[in-house]
Parts: C-alpha cells; structure tokens; sequence
C-alpha cells in the first residue's frame, strides 16, 4: 500500500509541475485515479509541505456543481541554481519546478582569471540570486569553462588551457550557497545537452564542437553525453591536423600560427578572427577543424556533427568546415547549432530543473 500511495503522490506532483495549478477532479482526471484517491494523495502532501491550496476556486454553485479548490506546488517547495563559470565572469540563475528563472545575478572576471577572484564571484552571484528567490536552493548545477574531474568535480588545470583558474572546486565553493548536491560539469557537455533536447528531429548520437575562445567537444552516444574515465573526453585542442602551409600540428597552435592568440594567453581572439575573415583564412581554418572532425567522426561514430560557439556558427566558416570535410573518408551531416544564447547554461538550466523535480518528488516519500 505504501508503494502504491507513494507512486500516486509522485504523480500527482509531476502533474502540478506540468500544468502549475490543479483540482483534485482535474488531477483525478488527469491521472486516471479515483476523486477520493486524489484527495487523499493531497492532503499527504499538503500535510507534508509540498503542496498547498492556492484559494482560487472554480465556479460552483447555482447548477455549475461543487466550488473546487485548486492546488499547486508550495511557493517554499524549494529552487535550483544554475551556475556558469567562464572567462567573461559568473552567473547564477534560480530556478523553479516548472523550469522558470525568477531570479539571476552576475559578475565580471578580470583577465587573467584567479582562482580566489572567480570562487569570490561566484560566492557572490549565488547569494546574490538566492536572495531574490522565495525559497531557498535544494542544489546546483555548475557549467565551467575549463575540464572538470569527474570524480571530484573540481576544474582540471591542463597545459595550454585559455581559462586559467587552477584546480577550482565549485563543489566547496557552493557549498553553503544550497542544501543539497553540487554537479559540476564542463560548458561543452551542457551545451551538448542543450542541443540535444532542442534539436527537432531528436539527436541521440552526434558530436558536438564548440568553437570560442576555447577549443570543445562533447560526445553524445545513445542519448548519453560521454565523459571518459575522468571527465576529459572531448579535449581536442591538442589533435593533430593540417595548419597553415599543410602543415601538421596540433589544432590549438593554428591559431598561434595565425597570429589568433589573446596576448599572452591561448585563448582565441574571437573578435580579430572574425573582423580578419577572408577566404584563404576559412580554407586554413575549414582544413584545421576539419581534420579534427575526421579523428571524431572515426571514433565516435555519430550521425552528426554540430557546429557551435561564437566563431563557429559564422556561415562562411562552417561553409568551409563542411568543404574541408567533403574530400573525407567518412561523411556525416555538419550543422549549425540551434541554441545560440549562452548554451552551456541552457543546458545547465534544464538539469538543474531536472534533478530539482526529482528531489521534490524524493522528498514525497
């Protein structure tokens, strides 16, 4: 009976996300359970905190039936934070049950970025965003432009890495910030995820390249983002392919060949690459990117391969990506990316909102 009752509540809670406000008729209804049944699952869960009675009613009286009462999801039921770390600064989203923000902060990060000067903004845009949400964070969802340790979650400090912030632990830096779990992971894996749920058709099988300031990829096979063994699956700045005058060296050095560097860093000047575009730097650039998405495509297998970031989703460069990867042995689809605005937290958004519904539903039992 237990069983039972508890797989009712759940429903009846992941009914009040979906459509916000309820009767228990409606709910009855939309469930396909008894009126009574329905009453009972709510009072548990009004008792329980969960859900309350929001005192709008339905018409009733005078032939139009019983008033009803309609219920939702208690308005201190909790939130989620969505988080992002990456060079231009940190920002916090709140998050809610439906998937709405109601709340966001940001701050600025200096170049070069220091690990106490981007744990100290992100301390603050996390206060500062929870303090305007009605209710406290039950956990977050961290996006960060570096690699990410997939046991720990701190951000790996790799050779050449544009965003230099050391081994940072967002986990312990957020920690006071919420209640529950901290999951960090790097930006192209959520934008990954982003991707994923907006592509029309569905995607379950493709590779997703973010070109930036930073070089990206993330794996997606059978509708899983695939991490490796430590979190490090995708890092492609230091494949070899065919750079400028054919040739051979790894992809992050084009750049420093093309004079594309920040000075004094490895990150791309995205702003120079694009205002210096012309037809002979897309043929260096489509050959470059190009030879790295043969080495994917080997790999990986996927049935597509989508093109992101703010350089990448120029026409002309991915019109010669795709005219660099036509002479290959391997032919999949190259796309441009759908989600354009700040796709990382996009996809951190919808975990955040994911893992937010079921710990609500969790807390039920």
């Amino acid at each position: 009976m237990d069983l039972v009752r508890a797989a009712t509540d759940e429903r009846v809670l992941r009914a009040l996300m979906d459509h916000r406000r309820l009767t228990r008729a409606e709910l009855a209804a939309l469930i396909g359970i008894s009126k009574p049944t329905a009453g009972e699952s709510v009072r548990r869960l009004s008792e329980a905190g969960l859900v309350a009675d929001t005192g709008a009613r339905t018409p009733g009286g005078r032939g139009r039936g019983r008033v009803g009462s309609y219920y939702a999801l208690a308005e201190d039921i909790g939130t989620a934070l969505a988080v992002g770390i990456a060079p231009e600064g940190a920002v916090t989203e709140v998050v809610d049950a439906y998937g709405e923000v109601i709340a966001r902060a940001e701050h600025g990060i200096s170049r070069p970025a220091r690990p106490a000067q981007v744990a100290a903004a992100v301390r603050t845009v996390a206060a500062q965003a929870a303090g305007k949400a009605p209710a406290p964070p039950r956990l977050a969802v961290v996006s960060a432009a570096d690699p990410v340790d997939r046991a720990t979650g701190r951000l790996v400090q790799l050779p050449d890495a544009p965003f230099l912030v050391g081994e940072l632990d967002p986990v312990e830096v957020l920690a006071a910030s919420v209640a529950g779990p901290v999951v960090v992971d790097n930006d192209v894996n959520w934008a990954a995820q982003a991707e994923r749920a907006a592509a029309d058709p569905p995607l379950a099988d493709f590779a997703y390249l973010y070109l930036g300031e930073g070089l990206g990829c993330a794996l997606v096979s059978d509708d899983e983002v695939r991490r490796g063994a430590t979190g490090l699956a995708g890092e492609i700045a230091h494949l070899v392919t065919t750079g400028p005058r054919d040739r051979a060296m790894p992809l992050t050095r084009v750049f420093a060949e093309l004079g594309l560097h920040r000075p004094g860093t490895t990150a791309i000047d995205v702003d120079r690459l694009l205002a210096a575009a012309s037809t002979p730097l897309h043929a260096t650039l489509g050959r470059a990117v190009s030879g790295v998405l043969a080495a994917v495509v080997a790999l990986a297998d996927p049935t597509a391969v989508v093109i992101g970031g703010p350089w990448g989703s120029d026409p002309a460069i991915l019109e010669a990506i795709r005219a660099g990867f036509a002479g290959g042995p391997r032919q999949v689809e190259i796309r441009a990316a759908v989600v354009r605005e700040r796709p990382a937290l996009a996809g951190a958004r919808l975990d955040a909102a994911r893992r937010l519904r079921a710990d609500i539903v969790a807390s039920a039992g």
